[in-house]
């Protein structure tokens, strides 16, 4: 079997060997044969199609065997299922059936949902949705809006990077933004989003109950482990565990569910419709 798998290898690299040159193309032909296992055939088009056009003679050559191993035992493997299985197990109808009609009815809904579901959702649709729904949105984690800044220790801006974090004026921001660019290692201003504290605690390298435990009453948190930069953030706001989300954070989500629900109410309507159609036209007839 190893030679006979090992003498494909080599036919199919030679084969994208000469694919390189236009006259080759009047010696395929779509019935040509690299592979059998019995009655289980594999043709050259089949594993034309799993190799890139622009792959070299030696990569065409190993994605070759590797598609011929694959192929090769799967049919060993269906055919030992079927020897070694009674009729009963190895008769597959109707689960087959079943997927065909699951599938069907999957990509009609998609096709229909596509031409009639309206995904425009107003402001206040989700306004109203958040206010109606306060306990959807209680708090697993902290969330918080907040800045970040990896500098050297030796840096001469390092003060006045540390002192300008906090401020609130547009100007002052602006202001760290540039010197930031200039001076700092990182520097991250997400004070204008929420953010989960685990994700802003990758800033830092931490989990974030260890930066957490760092962060002091006026909102910074310091993580200076002796290296020769010092990590610093700034907490705006935060929000804790248990409490509701602002509405800004859950607007995405939202959405979602809001759409969501569209999509449910359209496709209940299609089986009702369906269903009421059948019933007046008499395809359906209950006994």
């Amino acid at each position: 079997m190893k030679q006979l798998i090992h003498r494909f290898v080599l036919l199919t690299a030679t084969f994208f060997v000469l694919a390189s040159c236009n006259w080759v193309s009047d010696l395929i032909h779509d019935g040509e044969v690299v592979a059998r296992i019995g009655k289980h055939k594999l043709y050259r088009s089949e594993l034309a199609g799993f190799i890139p056009h622009d792959a070299s003679p030696e990569d065409s050559a190993r994605l070759a065997g590797q598609y011929i191993n694959t192929w090769a035992k799967e049919i060993l493997f269906v055919d030992l299922a079927g020897e070694q299985l009674s009729r009963t197990d190895s008769d597959v109808t109707t689960e087959v059936e079943d997927y065909r009609r699951s599938l069907l009815k999957y990509r009609y809904e998609q096709q229909y949902l596509h031409e009639r579901l309206d995904t425009v959702v107003a402001a206040s649709e989700i306004e109203s949705y958040y206010q109606d729904h306060q306990d959807l949105f209680a708090l697993q984690v902290p969330i918080v809006r907040a800045r970040f800044l990896d500098v050297l220790k030796e840096s001469a801006d390092l003060e006045s990077l540390r002192k300008m974090m906090s401020a609130d004026k547009e100007e002052d921001q602006a202001m760290v933004d540039s010197l930031a660019f200039g001076s700092a290692l990182r520097y991250a201003d997400r004070s204008g989003e929420w953010l989960d504290m685990p994700v802003y605690a990758k800033y830092f390298g931490y989990d974030y109950g260890t930066v957490l435990s760092k962060l002091r009453p006026d909102g910074f948190i310091v993580m200076d482990e002796g290296e020769a930069d010092v990590k610093i953030g700034y907490v705006c706001e935060m929000r804790k565990p248990g409490t509701v989300a602002p509405l800004e954070y859950c607007t995405d989500r939202i959405r979602e569910i809001i759409l969501s629900n569209r999509k449910h109410a359209l496709l209940a309507g299609l089986e009702q419709d369906l269903l009421k159609d059948a019933l007046e036209q008499e395809k359906l007839i209950i006994y």
